[in-house]
């Protein structure tokens, strides 16, 4: 069987789209950031008659500072994961329902940490704003070579993979931090991240029916390419080595797993050689070989 276009293979791939949406709106859980900040504990700052940021005012260990900061950064580039998605699914078509709700949910994980951590003066916040106009600035995968890779496959599995990473990241981010409003704010984030790591993944078995050899190698290709959450930040070295435990080859192994299970890649047979081989390695990697 010759291997679907990109054309053939998106429009495949669009038949699947109302059950999966439908799929998604019933595991996600509506919220609003504004209902997670204590703005009671918020100031003016100097420009508006109050007291600008000192060290004396930090709330946040230096480790959980690097890890809020690895995570805030990546939720504020937001607009970059939205190009990479709308590549091959643009967002003023029917993929909507998955760029536009993805991109929808995941603009409030940035909205909320970034007005907690504010009021709350956990941070520098002038540091914070600088970092993200920086880092949204170089964005991600934002120059011609960096996306002639991927492929609609290699997106969905790109994308499965990102949230699962951001889910498994905030676990242990989560284990650093007291406040317990801060912990459900980050629950509220690992939730939504999780219904929409399912949701790429519900794509990747639709892309699966579809494609099966083109989606096990996507599948593989990614899994071999997977860095760490905060790896593309400018300036952040310090920060990264506090938080280097944070991921490491198991959750590499356990993000394979996950997806080995979703797409019940155990029983997926007739494949030629290549496609065969990285079935076999992302087994390997999720310990089922």
């Amino acid at each position: 069987m010759n291997a679907l276009t990109e054309d053939e293979l998106i429009i495949a791939l669009e038949k699947a789209l109302p059950e999966i949406a439908e799929d998604h709106q019933a595991a996600a859980s509506p919220w609003s950031p504004h209902d997670w900040v204590p703005w009671d504990a918020g100031r003016n700052f100097a420009f508006l008659g109050g007291d600008d940021w000192d060290e004396s005012q930090r709330t946040l260990s230096d480790e959980t500072r690097a890890g809020v900061l690895a995570l805030l950064l990546t939720k504020d580039n937001l607009p970059s994961y939205h190009r990479v998605l709308a590549i091959h699914f643009p967002a003023f078509s029917d993929w909507r329902q998955l760029v536009g709700v993805w991109t929808a949910e995941d603009n409030r994980h940035g909205i909320v940490l970034r007005d907690y951590l504010v009021v709350t003066r956990a941070i520098d916040p002038v540091d914070a704003e600088e970092r993200r106009r920086i880092h949204v600035t170089a964005g991600y995968r934002q120059h011609t070579e960096d996306v002639s890779d991927l492929g609609p496959l290699d997106v969905l599995a790109l994308m499965a993979i990102h949230e699962n990473q951001c889910v498994a990241f905030i676990e242990r981010l989560s284990a650093s931090v007291t406040d317990d409003v801060f912990k459900q704010i980050l629950a509220k984030i690992s939730h939504d991240d999780a219904v929409q790591a399912t949701t790429f993944a519900a794509f990747l078995n639709a892309a699966l029916v579809a494609d099966q050899e083109g989606t096990v190698l996507a599948l593989d290709r990614r899994l071999a390419t997977v860095e760490p959450i905060g790896f593309d930040v400018a300036d952040f070295d310090a920060e990264r080595a506090l938080i280097a435990g944070y991921e490491d080859d198991s959750t590499r192994s356990a993000i394979a797993a996950t997806l080995v299970e979703a797409l019940k890649l155990d029983s997926v047979h007739e494949l030629g050689d290549e496609a065969e081989a990285a079935r076999q390695r992302v087994l390997a990697l999720a310990g089922r070989s």
